[in-house]
């Protein structure tokens, strides 16, 4: 359901690092994989499985902590964030994420109708109390759309025309 990308990086005597690559299908898993951070279990299972429904790819996380790790190890074109969490908000969670990875889209979900500005610096939208779930996959998909734009196209190589290392097989 979920691809992640490799992080191991693989090591040549003469050529150095070398990072796995990405393939057509990791990149377009990445391209609409969704982070969506909430306390809340039950709400959790229930908006992923939404988000799923929809033709999200979603992978969570019920603490701040968790999802910065997550940011640190796998790849994500959105980041989904509860307002309410333990031990900072999603405003302070999305400052940290966009400390990180300045370019990834942030949406912050709450209960209440508006937020204040200071608190919303950091994402890219609040969707609040009386929205629907079409306002909020429109406003996910839009974001991605933007993001994709604007990184421009992956590149995408076969397995088949890399080059192997000398000594590599």
């Amino acid at each position: 359901m979920f691809a992640v990308l490799s992080q191991e990086v693989e090591t040549s005597p003469t050529n150095g690092p070398h990072w796995p690559l990405k393939t057509e299908e990791s990149v377009m898993n990445m391209r609409s994989s969704v982070l969506y951070v909430n306390e809340n279990r039950k709400s959790l299972r229930l908006m992923a499985s939404i988000l799923e429904d929809s033709g999200f790819m979603v992978q969570t996380a019920t603490t701040p902590w968790e999802a910065i790790e997550l940011i640190h190890t796998d790849s994500f074109a959105l980041a989904l964030l509860n307002y309410q969490l333990p031990e900072m908000t999603g405003a302070q969670l999305a400052q940290e994420i966009r400390a990180l990875d300045p370019a990834l889209p942030i949406v912050l979900l709450s209960g209440q109708g508006s937020i204040a500005a200071g608190e919303l610096v950091y994402v890219d939208a609040h969707i609040g109390r009386g929205s629907s779930i079409e306002d909020l996959t429109h406003a996910m998909r839009e974001l991605m759309d933007k993001n994709r734009a604007a990184a421009g196209p992956f590149e995408i190589v076969s397995a088949r025309t890399v080059p192997i290392a000398p000594g590599s097989r």
